[in-house]
């Protein structure tokens, strides 16, 4: 090796370590570096803005004539949309939640697409207004990520499902299906509108690589190049993928089902299971999760393999600070009352420790029962209003130079400027133009005004207009944490914080279901921008036309929304007494956290409202989340300034305070598990064998995902659909506790 190369190899190896751009947060053996063409990246104007990791993995070839939205597009996103939509749904009433994998999705559908180009007629089809070809050619790469970005936006569970199911499960209120489909629509198409906020600067800017799109561009490239080439390496990798896909598949009946012992390891509960203190220390189905283990596989996912490992230190430490610190004081000290009301729980509950009154506290005219009022228990506020305001500091502090330039740009030109060869190979194309964006924002706008106006939401028309406002102030600051992290932040106490507020004045309606209108909506225009920002990076990196994958994700939800709300209608009509807490589930599955804790929180800011709350000294506190979300990223800024070697810019004050605040109480069996996965994947097998780690690691964990949803559609259909059938008490299966933590 020359010296220049090795200058060279050295220089690409310190940029990959961050020592050059604060988006590569990893290292790589020089070999892989080796195996770089001849092109000059570092001063070719097409390929110097690019990050290195980009250039590595995305092609820059295109052919703007292939075909994209074909009758086979059509047909297998409506069979993949439909299964992912009823299995997401379904999950989203349980204690874990695993989404539908959309590397399963991409997996799939590239050897369904080959076949149906194989079986398929070479046909056209004349109907009145028009025509297709059943059978256009080879199945290609763009029909491939159209089918992917359709599942990613319709093969999912939506806000909406909050307000359908919260309405009945605790208020008795039924919502008309119209109404409801609605609703979910208009709400996750504000999202869409959103998403032309961000574009010029996220997207467009090759800077910001956004994780997960790089890791399903790598999927494509893998899956294209294997069937292309057709060699024992591609053989051994497809091998791979199905013996995982397979024995998750058989695995998950053991935690699932027949040996729930398996999912919650609790160590310290088999030597002293019967002691209190031992007890909620070591469960993880109610306790802190101190050396507790899961062999479930729910209860870690894929996002070991798939977020950054700088990403899953913050999340893994937050948890430690939250759980087996500060949770554990509370515990002992009894703050917020928990010597009487279970800490580890979401739900609601009256200063005596028994169950909160929800449809007491609602007057004729939805409005606040003072004298049913009593003092509650809430764990995660002000870490939630911290991660909230750190986002907007960090985005100005670390971003904040280049979003003023993007902004200037746009001002001065009205268009984007960017010079590098992925937005060159983007010129063929189209883009969406604003009004699209215009007139579906429009058509959203005015079905939620009619279901606000027929009395369907609980919710002031001027508060909704407000929500709208929030959201959009929301979408680039979240959009840029996601994108260098693939962490998402939940901002939807600050939503009701708001709002409770907003409504604390005597007159206007206070039912806890306009709270959550308005965090749903608020939400949402993130939520829905950030799945939408990231379909257009994911067509930016394979070199689709912008304006199909707009229609992909609107095709994706007109067939997965309708499917949402009928699993909705079933989980509520068979499983109502385990989600309301009239009975409890032995297995600890169907507790309904989700719809839970939304209540809990509805209540909190809706009905009893902050200035009432936050009367309390117990709780005036929590207040000061917002001024610790300021401060943070600010002292985290200086420290980098000063000492930019030690890469204080990777710990991200946001995802820190945000994971504390998200913790689910009653579920810790999972981060320990995790963080060890998350260990040997993402810095162990990318660091030191990091050729094995190209091959396998995104194709395991997409067999995993997809093993475990599959298991999870099979337990119902065998156990559940029809007639339950309930697993014989035994050994591994304890009616009193599955994970022998009895005094719990």
């Amino acid at each position: 090796m020359s010296s220049d190369t090795e200058k060279h190899v050295d220089h690409v190896i310190d940029e990959k370590q961050g020592n050059a751009d604060p988006f590569e947060k990893d290292e790589i053996v020089k070999e892989d570096v080796l195996e770089y063409d001849s092109i000059d990246y570092e001063n070719d104007p097409e390929y110097k803005d690019i990050p290195m990791v980009v250039r590595e993995l995305v092609t820059f070839e295109d052919d703007p004539e292939t075909p994209s939205l074909t009758f086979r597009y059509f047909l297998l996103s409506i069979i993949f949309v439909g299964l992912g939509a009823f299995v997401s749904q379904l999950s989203w009433f349980r204690t874990t939640y695993a989404p539908y994998s959309v590397f399963f999705v991409q997996i799939v559908t590239h050897w369904a697409g080959k076949w149906l180009a194989r079986v398929l007629p070479n046909k056209v089809v004349n109907l009145y207004l028009f025509s297709f070809n059943l059978n256009p050619g080879p199945f290609s790469r763009k029909e491939h990520v159209l089918i992917t970005l359709s599942a990613s936006a319709g093969a999912t569970s939506n806000l909406g499902e909050i307000i359908v199911s919260v309405k009945e499960l605790f208020y008795d209120e039924y919502m008309h299906p119209v109404a409801a489909i609605a609703f979910m629509w208009a709400t996750i198409w504000t999202g869409y509108s959103y998403a032309a906020l961000a574009r010029s600067f996220l997207i467009y800017d090759p800077t910001f690589v956004w994780p997960q799109a790089l890791m399903q561009t790598t999927l494509f490239n893998t899956l294209r190049s294997e069937s292309d080439d057709n060699d024992s390496t591609a053989r051994k990798q497809m091998k791979v993928f199905w013996l995982c896909l397979v024995g998750i598949f058989f695995w998950q009946f053991l935690p699932e089902y027949a040996f729930p012992l398996t999912s919650s390891l609790a160590v310290l509960c088999w030597f002293g299971g019967h002691n209190e203190v031992v007890a909620f220390v070591g469960s993880g189905l109610g306790g802190m999760g101190v050396l507790n283990f899961t062999l479930d596989w729910s209860n870690i996912t894929s996002s070991i393999m798939l977020s950054p490992w700088w990403t899953q230190v913050i999340q893994f430490v937050a948890f430690v600070l939250s759980v087996w610190v500060l949770v554990p004081i509370a515990k002992f000290k009894g703050l917020w009352g928990s010597d009487q009301i279970p800490l580890m729980s979401n739900r609601l509950y009256l200063a005596n420790g028994t169950a909160y009154p929800f449809t007491k506290l609602i007057t004729a005219d939805a409005q606040f029962n003072e004298t049913a009022y009593e003092e509650y228990n809430m764990w995660t506020i002000f870490f939630g209003y911290a991660s909230y305001l750190s986002a907007f500091v960090s985005i100005a502090l670390f971003a904040g130079p280049k979003l003023v330039l993007v902004a200037k740009t746009l001002i001065k030109q009205g268009k984007r400027e960017n010079t590098d060869k992925l937005n060159k190979l983007m010129e063929p194309y189209k883009d969406v133009p604003l009004w699209w964006y215009l007139v579906l924002f429009l058509i959203c706008f005015i079905t939620n005004m009619v279901l606000i106006f027929t009395e369907q939401l609980y919710i002031p028309w001027w508060s909704f207009i407000v929500a709208l406002v929030i959201g959009a102030a929301s979408v680039v600051p979240m959009g840029y944490i996601y994108a260098i992290s693939n962490y998402q932040v939940d901002i939807g106490t600050f939503n009701e914080l708001i709002y409770g507020y907003m409504l604390n004045a005597n007159g206007n309606s206070r039912h806890p279901i306009g709270s959550l209108v308005y965090r749903v909506v608020a939400g949402q225009c993130w939520y829905r921008a950030q799945t939408i920002l990231q379909d257009m990076k994911i067509g930016h990196y394979n070199h689709v036309a912008p304006r199909d994958v707009f229609w992909s994700q609107i095709i994706g939800n007109v067939i997965g929304v309708p499917i949402n709300y009928a699993v909705i209608r079933w989980v509520i009509d068979t499983k109502r007494d385990y989600l309301d807490g009239t009975k409890k589930d032995p297995l600890n599955q169907w507790t309904g956290q989700n719809p839970i804790s939304y209540n809990s929180q509805a209540v909190q800011y809706g009905l009893v409202g902050p200035s009432r709350l936050f009367e309390l000294s117990a709780y005036t506190p929590l207040l000061y989340g917002f001024l610790l979300g300021a401060i943070a990223p600010v002292l985290l800024w200086l420290l980098h300034k000063r000492f930019p070697k030690a890469r204080f810019d990777l710990w991200n004050t946001t995802i820190f305070f945000s994971s504390m605040g998200n913790f689910y109480g009653n579920v810790s069996t999972g981060p320990l598990s995790s963080i060890i996965g998350g260990f040997v994947c993402n810095f162990y097998f990318f660091r030191y064998r990091h050729a094995l780690w190209k091959k396998y690691n995104y194709l395991c964990g997409a067999a995993l995902d997809a093993g475990f949803n599959l298991n999870m559609l099979a337990i119902f259909i065998f156990f559940s659909a029809a007639k339950t059938v309930v697993m014989p008490p035994w050994w591994g299966n304890d009616p009193v506790s599955v994970e022998k933590c009895y005094a719990l």
